[in-house]
């Protein structure tokens, strides 16, 4: 899909006069600005390239990202428009500007991002500049530059299966439990549990995990380290409610541990857990019978 659109969405306007006349022509063209906007997209999106060329100045200049090749004028864009359109049957504009800076009564600079979606739902992304001209008391489009935005790579896709997690989960009994807290990080790449251990309302240990994608090896990691100075990492597995983890650690003491972990989805605010396997330095341990864990809190 060509992309000469991306970035050509507002039409701005400059502040004159004293500095009354200003602060009133400011929310005046503040509110023109909206319309435009509005306007643009909705011309964008109703495909009729007369009333987006329109937007333009007689002499505008739009360069193409891509080619490098510019095109002067309305008519000549709007020949771009016509073809653009054509090409792309049902692709849907959006835009939010991010910022408004007036360089002159004439002259005034818009940023923002633009974002064309097509009929199956792919959507290209771009950052863009445009310049606009004041032209016989009409805001019009001067100039514009854009740069595609790259998406943020995430593993989201590989760990949702585990989003039902997200939330406060309470371990409790009699007078001991476990506490934890998980939560996405940034981008959804991993998810981040906090958990601590209360014995007679004071917390013995405390710790973190991390939960994520391992694109080297294809599957579900996790590392964990707690408050007196231990370590685990383990590989996630699901048997349809199921999520066995195959835990390895060391302990504070320098010895090294393994077990099976196995936690069981029951319902949204319930799952089991217990661990087999147990074993440290090579001494087999007795298993962990399963015990409910309980939501405390939803997630918003």
């Amino acid at each position: 899909m060509k992309r000469m659109v991306w970035g050509i969405v507002a039409v701005l306007f400059a502040v004159c006069g004293s500095e009354a006349a200003i602060a009133a022509d400011g929310a005046a063209d503040k509110a023109a600005i909206e319309k435009s906007v509005a306007s643009y997209v909705a011309a964008f999106n109703a495909h009729d390239s007369a009333a987006l060329a329109a937007h333009w100045s007689p002499e505008a200049v739009y360069t193409n990202p891509r080619t490098g090749d510019q095109l002067f004028g309305q008519e000549a864009i709007k020949q771009e428009f016509d073809a653009l359109l054509a090409e792309a049957k049902d692709a849907k504009l959006d835009v939010a500007v991010t910022s408004i800076d007036f360089v002159s009564p004439q002259v005034a600079v818009e940023n923002g991002v633009a974002t064309v979606t097509g009929s199956k739902g792919e959507a290209e992304v771009t950052s863009y500049q445009a310049v606009h001209i004041k032209q016989g008391g009409k805001w019009l489009l001067d100039r514009v530059s854009e740069e595609e935005v790259v998406a943020t790579s995430s593993h989201y896709d590989q760990l949702k299966d585990l989003e039902w997690m997200i939330g406060t989960w309470l371990d409790a009994d009699g007078e001991n439990q476990i506490e934890t807290t998980c939560q996405w990080t940034r981008n959804n790449n991993f998810m981040l549990r906090a958990f601590k251990v209360s014995v007679e309302d004071q917390i013995d240990t405390s710790g973190l995990q991390l939960i994520g994608w391992d694109p080297a090896q294809g599957k579900i990691r996790s590392w964990a380290f707690d408050s007196n100075g231990g370590f685990a990492e383990g590989t996630w597995t699901r048997k349809k409610d199921r999520w066995l983890i195959d835990s390895n650690a060391t302990l504070p003491d320098g010895q090294m541990a393994s077990s099976m972990n196995i936690m069981t989805k029951i319902d949204e605010n319930t799952f089991g857990w217990q661990m087999t396997g147990r074993e440290v330095d090579g001494k087999i341990l007795p298993n962990i019978n399963e015990v409910k864990v309980s939501r405390v809190t939803v997630p918003e």
